[in-house]
């Protein structure tokens, strides 16, 4: 996928990451404190960018999709993944509830429009793995719809990967107690109430049918081509800092040299600003 041939691209060791699995019996690590958090993420911000310097230059295509239950820390990760990075380079997408028009389309039809083209790192906050989930738990579709997305998604996905896409597929693993705690501090603290949507509420009663959803779309859809990685998410620091280490580990790339930079010399105090009444915004505190 690169176009240097003058050495393979290199992971920096800092950022190899150890795969997880849904069905594992790791013991629960203590909660990671913030000190440690941020000093850690700080360090793997600069390795995003300079992935994205090496996505730019060498017209990468990556695609990242984020499935899991309400609750399970999608929207934090995305942030964390997010936040250093350009929003040109780093696209997020959340599409919302189809149009009347588009429930007439194909169904993978209005998701195609948004994978990446060259230089692009394009991430699904929820994708068109909707259909497998809250779609077929929750009655938006038919048994035979989902059933025929999960016999067709392993081909599409093929296609992707063939078209030169590199396709990462990550799930979030919370436990009911978790999740239950979690939304209850969506109901109770103000700054995240926008966060709690009705359709929350009303999948909060069926754990079993997402868990047994989840199961199908794992046992359709894990391919060689297009695995699934789950990542355990009961501590939201933590599995930002393990998401992050991983995709830096699935995407190949080099550190490029820094160009030097020199400030020009400026003019300051020479011109005269005009004498006009600002309305200034008040300074509290």
């Amino acid at each position: 996928m690169a176009k240097s041939q003058k050495k393979s691209p290199k992971v920096p060791a800092r950022s190899r990451a150890r795969e997880s699995n849904a069905d594992s019996a790791d013991v629960v690590p203590s909660e990671l404190r913030r000190k440690d958090y941020e000093r850690t993420l700080k360090e793997l911000h600069g390795d995003l960018v300079q992935l994205q310097r090496w996505v730019v230059q060498e017209g990468l295509k990556v695609c990242i999709v984020f499935e899991g239950r309400d609750g399970a820390g999608k929207g934090g990760v995305i942030k964390a993944l997010t936040e250093r990075v350009s929003p040109r380079v780093f696209r997020v997408i959340a599409l919302p509830a189809p149009t009347e028009r588009e429930k007439s389309q194909m169904y993978i039809q209005r998701y195609l429009p948004h994978l990446p083209a060259a230089g692009e790192v394009v991430i699904f906050d929820r994708s068109w793995y909707n259909r497998a989930g809250v779609e077929r738990v929750m009655g938006f579709c038919t048994e035979k719809q989902a059933k025929d997305f999960l016999t067709a998604v392993p081909e599409v996905e093929h296609s992707i990967v063939k078209s030169g896409i590199i396709l990462l597929k990550y799930w979030l693993e919370v436990s009911p107690e978790e999740q239950q705690r979690r939304l209850h501090d969506r109901v109770d603290d103000r700054r995240k109430t926008w966060k709690l949507s009705p359709m929350d509420i009303k999948s909060f009663g069926h754990w079993d049918d997402y868990t047994r959803a989840r199961d199908d779309m794992f046992l359709a859809s894990d391919s060689s081509w297009a695995p699934w990685f789950v990542a355990h998410s009961e501590d939201k620091r933590r599995v930002r800092l393990n998401v992050i280490r991983h995709i830096l580990s699935q995407v190949p790339y080099e550190d490029l040299p820094l160009p030097k930079v020199k400030l020009p010399e400026r003019k300051v105090g020479k011109y005269k600003p005009v004498d006009h009444p600002f309305k200034f915004v008040p300074e509290a505190g």
